[in-house]
Order: structure tokens, then C-alpha cells, then sequence
């Protein structure tokens, strides 16, 4: 799949990344995925520790 998605590239006149920038970039993107990840965990640990007891009354 990405021997034709470069040779797509290369046929429109796109960029063709070298395989050490494709994987510097596939790096890259799991990091901000991670990053986002965890920000969203952070999000949702302090949403659940400033409610706190609250929802577990009203729940029950």
C-alpha cells in the first residue's frame, strides 16, 4: 500500500517521503496521540475527583 500511495505521489507531483522521514513522522504521530490521550485522561480523573462522593449519592 505505500509503494502505491508514492507511486500516486509520484505521478501528481507530490512529496515523496524517504522511508527515515516517513517513520520519523509515524513517531511523531503516535506521540501526539498519546499526548492527546492522556490529556483527555487527566480531563476526565479531575472532572471524577472534583465531583467527587456527589455522583456516587445520586447515583444510588
Amino acid at each position: 500500500m505505500a509503494r502505491q500511495s508514492q507511486k500516486n505521489a509520484k505521478e501528481e507531483g507530490g512529496v515523496v517521503l524517504t522511508p527515515e522521514q516517513a517513520r520519523s513522522r509515524r513517531a511523531r504521530n503516535i506521540a501526539i496521540g498519546v499526548a492527546v490521550a492522556l490529556f483527555v485522561a487527566l480531563f476526565y480523573v479531575v472532572t471524577i475527583v472534583k465531583l467527587g462522593g456527589a455522583v456516587v449519592q445520586k447515583a444510588g
